[in-house]
């Protein structure tokens, strides 16, 4: 790095940080609750230079051209800063995980064994663009333990400098190590680089990003990684489903946020209804404001968009969808399986063998039966503010909560034991 934040700078800050997590390991759940309640009421009091922060990147963003659904992604608002705040609360009232006996018993020998939940101590993110991710993620590591180094991207460098100096400021406040908490400057792009090189002083790594982002910290990190993943989200519509149901899912999983990972980004519709449901539905999501990138079938509907083969592995984090009609079951577990980022995946149909079959042999991190991929969530599944949702199958997998921020370590009791 010739100029700006050196690699030693940045594991400066790990072995900081590594302090830090010492401290916060002994911590009780009291101390952690305090902490994370403090910090929720420190973003409603500081809200007015929070928002100003934002406003700075927002226009930044703006006039350099950046897309209206990163923008939106970027953007905060009252709300949506009231929505970091409850998540730090609701965080606090969950159960504490570091301590947790997953299994344990007496050996015939008569040693006692238990296998405890314990932090990993060093946790670093690097994510892109949504400010709203350093409180979310300051808060489930905080109360899983661990410390944890956040690395935004430039584009949101005000927001995230502001909200975590507001941060540390309640941690300290409430008798927590400031660099509980701690953020990795993005004036390079080698401080990723610096991160993914920190073995022996980072214990975890997780990018939360694109496609591109993600891809370069898996193939290039000498730390260990939880990848989470992009998310090509498709909504299957069955010969058995309930039209109304079905289009309203459709609606809600395309339209409600698009710029989020759990937006659904195709479309398919069992061809025994599609006569009935595509009229409907190109129109319903015309109206919304979403292109249709459709298939032969669809495009022969008014303001629908011949779809590609690319068009099928998009992801698009926008208004706009790929839509497919298929023979049956069998051809739409093929598409999924083709195309499917393995994040989230939904049938709707009153067949509850067509359900069966499509939650046995959908390989995704969530298959959702007559509901909107929007509900794959740290929050709507009732785990608080989540770190991130990983689409890997080691340790991890889905909305990532407080348990899986943790590991474990085996607890041996002897009485003069020997072997």
């Amino acid at each position: 790095m010739s100029t700006g934040t050196t690699e030693q700078d940045v594991v400066d800050l790990a072995i900081r940080a590594r302090e830090a997590s010492r401290a916060l390991a002994l911590a009780t759940r009291a101390e952690k609750d305090a902490a994370l309640l403090a910090m929720a009421a420190a973003l409603g009091t500081h809200a007015e230079p929070l928002l100003a922060a934002n406003a700075e990147d927002v226009a930044r963003a703006e006039e350099g051209g950046t897309p209206p659904n990163v923008v939106d992604r970027l953007r905060l608002t009252d709300e949506r800063l009231a929505g970091m705040a409850q998540g730090l609360r609701d965080v606090a009232g969950l159960p504490d995980p570091v301590g947790e006996v997953v299994r344990g018993g007496t050996l015939a020998n008569g040693l006692e064994l238990r296998q405890l939940r314990v932090p990993f101590g060093v946790v670093a993110m690097i994510y892109e663009a949504r400010p709203n991710v350093t409180a979310d993620a300051a808060g489930i590591c905080l109360k899983s333990g661990n410390a944890v180094l956040l690395r935004g991207s430039s584009s949101a460098a005000a927001s995230n400098a502001s909200i975590v100096e507001v941060l540390r400021g309640a941690a300290a406040a409430t008798g927590l190590p400031a660099d509980v908490v701690q953020l990795v400057p993005s004036d390079s792009r080698a401080t990723v680089q610096a991160l993914m090189r920190a073995r022996g002083h980072v214990d975890v790594l997780i990018p939360r990003g694109g496609a591109g982002l993600i891809r370069s910290v898996v193939e290039g990190s000498t730390v260990p990684v939880i990848e989470t993943g992009v998310g090509n989200c498709h909504v299957y519509v069955d010969r058995a489903a309930d039209l109304d149901r079905a289009l309203a899912i459709v609606l809600n999983a395309k339209t409600h946020r698009t710029s989020v990972c759990n937006a659904a980004e195709s479309l398919l519709v069992h061809a025994d209804v599609a006569e009935a449901f595509l009229p409907r539905v190109v129109a319903a999501l015309r109206e919304g404001g979403v292109t249709v990138h459709g298939d032969e079938e669809f495009a022969a509907h008014d303001g629908v968009v011949p779809a590609t083969e690319e068009d099928f592995a998009t992801e698009y984090l926008s208004l706009d969808i790929s839509a497919a009609v298929v023979p049956d079951l069998d051809a739409a577990l093929a598409h999924v399986r083709r195309f499917s980022s393995g994040h989230s995946d939904a049938i709707v149909t009153e067949d509850q063998r067509a359900a069966r079959r499509f939650v046995a042999e959908v390989d995704s991190a969530a298959v959702l039966v007559n509901a909107s991929t929007r509900f794959t969530d740290g929050g709507e599944f009732g785990f608080g503010a989540e770190i991130g949702i990983s689409t890997q199958k080691l340790h991890a997998r889905g909305p990532m909560g407080l348990p899986e921020m943790t590991t474990t370590k085996y607890v041996v009791t002897g009485d003069g034991h020997v072997r």
